[in-house]
């Protein structure tokens, strides 16, 4: 089984455990975060290094995964991404075996896909997202890199979420609009 290193120890970083450990295609060898946090542990999984340390854990270590959250920005998750493919880290696509995504949709490398989530024919999400769960995607949608979709969210069809954007928990969307921004939740989008 493949080793990898979660960056990030919060909220999302135990949603990620658990969908890894369902998945059963990557051994989570520890977790990165905070200097302070060094020797705690999230969900029996050990914090063994910091930001600084990632370099040298690469020697070591060939598969990551930004595991940090998005809520009120993706600062953070945009900056470790982008650390993580400088070093040279591979960053898979994590899919909870209780999702469901279409053989004709695409899903981009660092992007996890939580349980019961469902991303349908030909939609396409990028880079380092978030497709939290029960999210719908419909078909012909586009999500941009580095954005959540957040739990039990609503995606219609041929919709477009540009970059960065976050959008909350129980948004619907009317179909094939453009989405570009933060929704914080609950809103028909039209």
């Amino acid at each position: 089984m493949k080793e990898i290193l979660l960056v990030g120890g919060g909220g999302h970083c135990k949603s990620v455990i658990d969908v890894i450990e369902q998945e059963g295609n990557y051994n989570i060898v520890g977790i990165v975060d905070k200097k302070e946090f060094i020797g705690q542990e999230v969900l029996g999984y050990k914090i063994i290094g910091c930001d600084d340390d990632l370099e040298e854990l690469f020697l070591k270590y060939k598969y990551a995964l930004v595991t940090v959250g998005q809520i009120k920005s993706n600062t953070l998750r945009v900056k470790l991404f982008t650390i993580l493919k400088k070093i040279g880290y591979e960053l898979p696509v994590i899919v909870s075996p209780l999702a469901y995504v279409s053989k004709y949709a695409k899903v981009e490398e660092g992007t996890v896909v939580l349980h019961n989530a469902l991303i349908n024919a030909n939609a396409s999400v990028g880079v380092n997202c978030i497709v939290n769960t029960k999210a719908l995607i419909e078909h012909d949608a586009t999500i941009d890199e580095h954005c959540h979709i957040s739990t039990a969210t609503v995606i219609n069809g041929g919709v477009t979420v540009k970059a960065n954007s976050f959008i909350g928990s129980n948004t619907t969307t009317k179909e094939y609009i453009v989405l570009d921004g933060f929704n914080r939740a609950g809103k028909l989008l039209k």
